[in-house]
């Protein structure tokens, strides 16, 4: 959650925002379906109540080949009651286990290649589907939310089974420092009010919460009168409409009436403390304070406060601690909604190193706020980084569904353009002033309590209706400028110039785009085996440094420079906008050849990397998953392939001197060898120009060749790492291939690969350890061809609890092994196909994807033709070729399998159930 309806859509972005518009009203105007009320419209939203309380919002864009159909019930973890803590989260788990029309819900998804998930947070609940545009999958989709708001079955044999796997989830948090800190900040913070309990709930309530309270729970909050319905993309809004009125219009409007709720947090009297000690590699400090509601006046300036002050690389905290050598890392974000929230800002420091200074630090910074108001170039930043965020938020359908579950939430979507349209208004004073009511030491939690006669405590406002909010908002018209894209292969080819500019292969798809969006792809090759052996952490640091400081910027003003560019991503894959393409690529250019690798972010960099490698030692994911590298690793050290211990990277990074990074980079730095493409609306001639002067004559000094990779026969290992103070492990299994992605089994081995193990909650591996044991709350497979070499691979991976590690390997081994023996199905190989191909249209309507399809295809010298011919290949297979190619690849035998975990939970585990 965010602190402000404004950081709500700015923040969108980062997270699963998008908006996109077409002309509405006249345009498909007709007579609306029995009961159904037309409500507002803005900006091609537009709003519709059905005659049970059902709320609709259609915005269709026929820019893009998808659809999203997202659900949001007015419900979270600020709704349960004692006991009932992680009930919202858990039942959105149970929402996945069937209902009558619609029993296997995950096969559906995976069947027809939909990207799914369902979230839950304070105030809401939200279900999503993203699938390729077709009547059968919309009708499908809306079909299947309504027959689960009300008929799922949330039963007794389910919760057993999926208790367990959320318990998993909580337990994944359990390993995660800040993740555990930030509970503590919430339970600490709050007296009585439900934002003082995370989501995942309390571990015994997740254990032992019944069955007849889940199923209240559901039937109190799974209505049509505490939903709202988007759907967002290619679709017909009359026939949609049509279909909405029939599936959710049968559903009764309720007769009971919605729990109240009045539970107001008191005025915090004193500054709090709290530490927590376990295990760990790292040390966090963090300050808490309360803060108003998203829907009251200061958040907004709030949000201003927090982008000044964590913003890295220009925000103040960065300057105070970072700079200073004090800390590695910091933060600042706001977790608040519907109620009172808080304000969390911090600080990451290295293992060791004195907490007190930087506490003592961070506090003067933060509550000096008010005193030092923001400049206008902090303003100005904030505010452009604000914007920027927004308008990506614009223009794209495909996430806006999620994004505005968080508007919804505060009692209106439209105030995502209200918080936007307000953006300009927003003074220094009003952040100085706003900073000054709640950064305060007595609304503070990190403190002992002390006895005052006048404690400076902070009072938090009421949050007004939102009827007085939006009292004076007008909503704006929107046009739709893209144009209707066919992602096929052949039209891809044809609408692409291929050409050679200087040492590059260029690839140049225009295509027209709402807010004349551009994507670009790049990839630069240099080097050889021999002259890039010993030089994997010099390289690594002369990549990271690029975005510290030229000849011409410095890092903050190289910040400065790419959001005004609106320049998203990195320096070889961004997005930016037409008009400022040219601009973008040639400060890109500038980037990559006039590094100037100041001393001080250079040292910065080489604590942040410390710090990091250290809090790695002990987790339980990279323990096991280095040793199965370091295993099968047959090259010496100091080749650019070999994997290196924790302990090698930390000599490595402490050895690390800056001249030789900057000797790196001044030898092997060039574009004499490489490919870009690029994908969006902009002028092919002009950016053609553009990649010749800001590339053309900019050669690497040394050899290049491409590096190939091979396959050392190995025996399967079999071995347990202890991961000491963890509550959750982590399982990983490979085994070598003898394979290359043109080989005729490939497609075949894709295909038994997605229905074992990668085509997500229906898959034969989540099937058994998640859905059927409730062993873990995440696992999956994956096939690694070799693309320029025949080094594939095939890897499992999977997390659970210490005490259910070797349960969880003995039921994959089993799964596995049955799936080699017995082979797959005609219905499994049918739902492969459908979902991989679907998936393969999706991702070639997103321009990144695109873009990055196309320097790999330059690369291997091939066109989108080689993608027409796999999938012919992936459509012809039949049952009887995947099932022997998989049991010609697969053999269990030859699994090299290593587990990571806490022993001592494990063997606790297995005294107690002896002992029963």
């Amino acid at each position: 959650m965010n602190n402000s309806r404004l950081k709500h859509a700015a923040a969108a972005s980062l997270m699963l925002c998008g908006l996109s518009f077409v002309a509405t009203g006249s345009a498909w105007a007709q007579a609306l379906p029995a009961g159904v009320v037309k409500g507002p419209s803005v900006e091609g939203i537009s709003e519709y109540r059905l005659p049970n309380g059902l709320k609709v919002l259609l915005f269709p864009d026929a820019s893009k080949p998808t659809v999203t159909v997202n659900v949001t019930y007015l419900v979270g973890s600020r709704h349960e009651n004692y006991g009932e803590t992680g009930m919202a989260h858990l039942l959105e788990h149970m929402m996945f286990k069937g209902a009558p029309k619609n029993r296997s819900i995950p096969q559906e998804f995976a069947n027809r290649g939909m990207e799914f998930n369902g979230t839950t947070s304070y105030d809401r609940t939200n279900y999503y589907e993203v699938f390729q545009a077709s009547q059968d999958n919309l009708k499908w989709a809306l079909d299947m939310e309504a027959d689960r708001m009300v008929h799922s079955f949330i039963a007794r044999k389910d919760l057993d089974s999926e208790m367990t796997v959320v318990r998993n989830e909580y337990e994944s948090g359990e390993n995660d420092p800040f993740s555990v800190l930030l509970k503590r900040m919430q339970s600490v913070a709050y007296d009585w009010h439900s934002y003082g309990r995370s989501t995942i709930g309390n571990r015994s309530d997740i254990e032992n919460v019944r069955i007849e309270n889940l199923q209240a729970f559901y039937r109190t909050y799974y209505q049509p009168d505490n939903a709202v319905l988007l759907v967002a993309g290619k679709f017909e809004p009359a026939q949609t409409l049509a279909w909405i009125s029939k599936s959710f219009g049968v559903i009764p409007k309720p007769k009971r009436s919605l729990p109240p709720f009045w539970t107001v947090e008191p005025t915090q009297d004193g500054e709090r403390s709290f530490v927590v000690r376990r295990k760990g590699d790292m040390q966090v400090i963090a300050l808490g304070y309360k803060i108003p509601s998203a829907l009251q006046q200061d958040s907004d300036a709030l949000s201003f406060m927090s982008e000044i002050l964590g913003d890295t690389p220009t925000g103040r905290l960065h300057k105070a601690l970072v700079e200073s050598g004090k800390a590695a890392q910091v933060f600042s974000f706001g977790q608040t909604g519907y109620a009172p929230g808080l304000q969390i800002i911090g600080a990451v420091v290295k293992a060791g190193e004195p907490l007190e200074p930087v506490r003592d630090a961070l506090i003067a910074t933060v509550e000096g706020f008010a005193a030092t108001p923001p400049t206008a170039e902090e303003m100005e930043r904030a505010r452009r980084n604000f914007a920027n965020g927004i308008e990506k938020s614009l223009n794209d359908p495909q996430r806006v569904g999620v994004s505005l579950s968080e508007e919804i939430a505060l009692g209106d979507w439209r105030l995502l353009f209200e918080g936007r349209d307000k953006l300009p208004g927003i003074t220094p004073e009003q952040v100085a002033a706003a900073a000054g009511r709640y950064l305060k030491r007595d609304n503070r939690v990190v403190g002992s309590f002390v006895p005052e006669d006048a404690p400076l405590r902070a009072e938090i406002p009421a949050a007004p209706s939102v009827a007085e909010v939006m009292k004076d908002f007008k909503g704006k018209d929107s046009v739709l400028t893209s144009e209707v894209f066919d992602p096929s292969q052949a039209n891809i080819n044809a609408r692409t110039e291929i050409k050679t500019i200087g040492g590059l292969k260029v690839a140049l798809l225009t295509k027209k785009n709402r807010g004349e969006s551009v994507s670009v792809d790049m990839q630069l090759h240099w080097g050889e085996e021999k002259n890039l052996f010993n030089t994997a952490i010099v390289s690594n640091a002369a990549n990271e440094m690029l975005m510290r400081g030229t000849g011409k910027y410095s890092r903050e003003q190289l910040a400065d420079a790419f959001a005004k560019l609106k320049i998203s991503g990195s320096l070889y894959r961004f997005d930016t906008t037409g008009p400022n393409l040219d601009a973008a690529l040639r400060v890109v250019a500038h980037v990559l050849k006039e590094a100037s690798f100041p001393a001080a972010e250079f040292e910065q960099l080489r604590q942040q990397w410390l710090v990091g490698i250290e809090a790695s030692r002990n987790e339980p994911q990279a323990l096991a998953r280095t040793e199965v590298d370091l295993y099968f690793n047959h090259y010496p050290k100091g080749d650019v392939r070999a994997p290196m211990t924790v302990d090698e990277q930390l000599a490595a990074v402490k050895a690390l001197k800056l001249e030789d990074v900057i000797a790196f980079h001044r030898d092997y730095y060039g574009a004499n060898h490489g490919e870009l493409a690029i994908v969006g609306d902009f002028d092919k001639a002009a950016t053609s120009k553009t990649i010749a002067d800001s590339f053309g004559g900019w050669d690497s000094k040394v050899a290049y060749a491409p590096i190939t990779s091979s396959n050392e026969d190995k025996a399967p290992l079999h071995k347990t790492i202890n991961a000491s103070d963890k509550e959750n492990g982590f399982y990983t299994a490979r085994m070598n291939l003898d394979l290359n992605v043109n080989d005729p089994d490939y497609p075949l081995l894709d295909l038994a690969n997605y229905i074992f193990g990668e085509g997500g909650l229906k898959s034969r591996l989540m099937d058994r350890i998640r859905q059927k044991d409730g062993l873990s709350y995440g696992g999956g497979s994956g096939l690694q061809p070799g693309e320029i070499d025949r080094a594939g691979s095939f890897g499992i991976d999977a997390i659970a609890a210490p005490q259910n590690l070797k349960k969880l390997e003995a039921a994959i081994r089993q799964e596995l092994e049955r799936a080699v023996k017995d082979g797959f199905t005609a219905a499994e190989l049918a739902g492969a196909k459908s979902g991989l191909l679907q998936q393969r249209v999706q991702n070639r309507s997103k321009d990144s994807v695109l873009a990055a399809g196309w320097t790999r295809n330059l690369y291997m010298s091939r066109t989108y033709s080689w993608s027409k011919e796999y999938e012919d290949k992936l459509k012809a297979a039949t049952l009887a070729q995947v099932n022997a190619a998989f049991r010609k690849a697969i053999d269990p035998a030859r699994l090299t399998v290593v587990t990571a975990g806490d022993e001592a939970k494990a063997k606790g585990a297995a005294s107690a159930a002896n002992a029963k």
